[in-house]
């Protein structure tokens, strides 16, 4: 019996440890990984299960709005770090399928003396049986919260895809503005450079040249908060794609998607689409099984097992052996509780985003009525305001026209101008933003790469 003994340990410790994980070391960067131009951060795009066919962006030339977005979701190292969250999930799917281990228990009892003639042997073997009967929908719930922290990083990587088309879209519009305040600027200094002569050599009077000078300061101010914006504006694309601050690249003129017709159809089917709905839908559903388990852990700890006995006098026994909770004080009443009270925020939860969301795309709509509407007449004027500056110009010329109204129909026509590129881009922005708000135009599987490397 000791050989029996001694060989079922060895067995036992041989099993256990042929299923030991082993130690790997993960080191810790020692510097930033940012890079010194777009060339050199992911902009291959994983093939879809369709074709099989990867997609490569070219960063050789300038990118409009959704090239930008995709590569912010290949690179943006805040998703990196979010993508750790569904390993989690998936170690506790793994641990929720894992069944508890049977307990087997030995002992020797060496003969000191009296009586006997033998040592005494026991060997008992049990299993957890309660927490077979919760088994199923613990894992239920495992598999659906791993599902809801998919879908949930599939809505963070559709929110940073956003984030770096609204930045695309408002830096190409900053780019316009500014290049048409500089040449303006640049047509008001030599105007006030051309009076400050005239003043000087007293052939205009000073007050002549205040008004001059105060335009120019007003475009320099204008200018420089453009520049700023726009600097603040890059940054923050440049830390979304992983690059460095300073790293520069061309945008195309953005492209907005049309707005979809049967706009009512689309928000009936939003939770169908938006990853952040079937996220909290799936979420809800982890916790209706969380419930149903709290419920059935109301069943006490139920242990059931056998034993084998040999006493000292070379009698042995055995038989089955039951250990059992008496449900007396605690019946799983807080588990319950917690349980329910989980599911019914969420319940609520899912309500208040579906009614926002809805909300958000009907005020968006309206919105882009009311842009789309103001846009042509704003356009009309701007022309007009262009026409009006190229007639003062060419009076300029033939002597007809003083310098001084000169720039002031050509301020008319820059500010007419940035009338309408500012309409143009809260068209863009709210365009963008619908389709984001629908569940339209971006992926719906997520992009992340499996690897940190480029």
């Amino acid at each position: 019996m000791t050989r029996f003994l001694s060989g079922a340990g060895l067995l036992a410790s041989v099993l256990a440890i042929g299923g030991c994980a082993t130690y790997h070391p993960l080191p810790l960067a020692k510097e930033a990984h940012l890079a010194d131009r777009i060339g050199q951060i992911r902009h291959t795009l994983p093939a879809p299960a369709s074709d099989g066919q990867d997609r490569h962006i070219d960063v050789g030339k300038p990118l409009d709005a959704d090239q930008i977005g995709l590569l912010a979701v290949l690179n943006d190292p805040g998703l990196q770090a979010e993508r750790g969250e569904l390993d989690l999930a998936q170690a506790d799917l793994i641990q929720s399928a894992l069944l508890p281990n049977p307990s087997v228990g030995l002992g020797y009892a060496a003969l000191l003396g009296g009586p006997g003639t033998v040592g005494a042997y026991t060997a008992s073997l049990s299993q957890d049986v309660a927490s077979l009967v919760t088994y199923r929908s613990r894992l239920a719930a495992a598999h659906a919260h791993h599902e809801q922290i998919d879908a949930d990083l599939l809505w963070k990587e559709w929110q940073v895809a956003q984030k770096a088309r609204l930045l695309a879209v408002d830096l190409y519009w900053e780019g316009r503005e500014i290049a048409d305040s500089e040449t303006e600027h640049a047509s008001v200094s030599e105007a006030a450079a051309h009076l400050q002569r005239a003043v000087d050599n007293g052939s205009v009077s000073l007050s002549a040249l205040g008004p001059m000078l105060a335009s120019k300061a007003s475009l320099e101010q204008s200018i420089a908060t453009l520049r700023l914006a726009q600097l603040k504006n890059w940054h923050d694309l440049d830390a979304l794609l992983d690059l460095r601050p300073d790293v520069r690249f061309a945008l195309a003129k953005p492209q907005a998607p049309a707005v979809p017709a049967r706009l009512d159809a689309l928000i009936l089917s939003m939770p169908r689409r938006r990853p952040d709905l079937i996220a909290l839908r799936l979420g809800y559903r982890s916790a209706d099984e969380n419930l149903r388990a709290a419920i059935l852990g109301q069943f006490p700890a139920f242990v059931l097992g056998g034993s084998w006995n040999s006493d000292t006098s070379a009698v042995r026994s055995g038989g089955p052996t039951a250990t059992f909770d008496l449900p007396i004080f605690n019946r799983n009443q807080g588990q319950i509780a917690q349980t329910q009270a989980t599911r019914l925020l969420l319940h609520e939860q899912y309500q208040n985003r579906l009614d926002a969301a809805a909300a958000s795309v009907l005020a968006l709509q309206a919105r882009d009525r009311y842009l789309a509407s103001t846009l042509p007449d704003t356009r009309r004027m701007a022309a007009a305001a262009a026409s009006q500056a190229a007639s003062a110009r060419q009076a300029y010329t033939h002597d007809n026209l003083d310098q001084r109204t000169l720039i002031d129909y050509e301020n008319t026509a820059l500010q007419r101008r940035i009338e309408v590129f500012d309409l143009e881009r809260g068209l863009d922005e709210t365009r963008i933003a619908l389709a984001l708000e629908l569940g339209l135009g971006l992926p719906q599987t997520r992009l992340a790469p499996l690897d940190t490397k480029r």
